[in-house]
């Protein structure tokens, strides 16, 4: 049976305000194992300065860079995008 993921990560619909810092990414840890067993579970990741949220589809609405660094993020990215713009996720 898939793995259900949990409800706190999980997000409906969410609009993340402009003016903070939001990182995102996609966990290849999640991808692999949606395709290895069938499971539907959110892949993309935003960082926040509240916690990460999991999502299917995020989009940005402004300004964003894609930026790759040597000193990984806590969840251990080194690809992601970095926006304060309005983020809608889904």
């Amino acid at each position: 049976m898939p793995e259900q993921p949990s409800q706190s990560l999980l997000v409906a619909f969410q609009r993340l305000s402009e003016g903070y810092i939001k990182r995102l990414h996609v966990d290849k840890h999640v991808v692999h194992k949606n395709r290895k067993t069938g499971s539907k579970n959110p892949p993309i990741t935003i960082q926040t300065s509240a916690g990460p949220l999991k999502c299917m589809k995020a989009e940005i609405h402004g300004p964003s860079a894609l930026e790759y660094s040597d000193k990984p993020l806590s969840c251990g990215a080194r690809v992601y995008i970095t926006t304060t713009a309005e983020v809608t996720m889904e």
